[in-house]
């Protein structure tokens, strides 16, 4: 029987906050796919989430195929706004949100992770990041700053994630993103310089799958995948309506699970899909290929 078999392998997932996004619902499906996981978070969610752990809130949505509880190696503070510490503000150092998380930037994390687990420690990336603090605002409306925010923080940190963890990882390891429908056609609504981050997050997709493959042979492919309530589509306002779009104009006229998307994710980090990169996967029931669906 042909099967997803990541045992041996070990996983970070950057941009899990809770059990309701893409991020733990990817984790899983590592985990029941036999990989080790390890998961960074937002300071600011990092007790919280901590917290739902240890008294078992989250037991439900831990659960494996086999009864037993999906456990993460290691749970790291990251802020993907931060290259190195010093470039973090004062007025974000004296947060109280972002006491005791030691150094949570990006050079911070992978300096841990091989304190952690060492050089060539590393098979499988996976970024499920998106903010935009102006995302409410139509594009027209949207500021330089704001503009400039969703990009670092939704695409940028892609790049910067994969200059820092390739390095560590071991031969035929895999990256995979997640990007939406809105970098390529007009989602309305959708604003504050989001549908351009996602637009450079697939670029830079296959712009990183040459240059990564070539130089450590590490695949990058990236999930379009469809709607669904997470914490950051909540910021959005809309995101019911979007999903009932969706469910209206889809091939198949059913509403996405997180479950769906993160078998594929699976799948692309596994040696199954050994000769796939550069490509954007859409996983969304075919909403993707319509234009009108009368």
């Amino acid at each position: 029987m042909l099967s997803i078999d990541l045992s041996g392998r070990r996983a970070i997932v950057v941009g899990v906050a809770d059990a309701s996004g893409f991020g733990f619902a990817i984790a899983k499906a590592l985990s029941e796919a036999g990989a080790s996981v390890c998961i960074t978070t937002w300071p600011p969610a990092l007790r919280v989430l901590n917290k739902q752990i240890s008294l078992g809130k989250l037991d439900a949505a831990r659960r494996l195929g086999d009864g037993s509880l999906m456990s993460f190696e290691k749970v790291y503070a990251l802020d993907v706004a931060y290259d190195q510490l010093e470039d973090v503000p004062e007025a974000v150092r004296q947060d109280r949100r972002y006491d005791d998380c030691g150094d949570f930037s990006l050079s911070g994390l992978v300096r841990q992770f091989a304190t952690d687990f060492g050089h060539n420690a590393l098979d499988v990336l996976v970024h499920c990041v998106a903010n935009a603090p102006e995302v409410k605002k139509p594009l027209l409306e949207t500021s330089r700053g704001g503009y400039l925010s969703a990009v670092g923080h939704s695409s940028y940190s892609m790049v910067a994630l994969v200059q820092r963890f390739a390095p560590l990882m071991r031969p035929g390891g895999a990256a995979v993103s997640i990007t939406y429908v809105a970098g390529e056609r007009v989602i309305a609504g959708y604003g504050g310089g989001m549908s351009s981050a996602k637009a450079a997050l697939e670029n830079d997709t296959r712009v990183l799958a040459f240059e990564a493959g070539r130089r450590y042979g590490l695949r990058v492919n990236t999930i379009s995948a469809g709607p669904l309530v997470t914490r950051a589509a909540t910021a959005l306002g809309f995101i019911d309506r979007l999903i009932e779009a969706h469910e209206h104009s889809s091939p198949l006229r059913e509403r996405l699970e997180a479950a769906q998307v993160a078998s594929v994710a699976a799948f692309l980090a596994s040696p199954l899909a050994s000769a796939m990169t550069g490509t954007t996967v859409y996983v969304d029931h075919g909403f993707h290929a319509m234009a009108w669906a009368g």
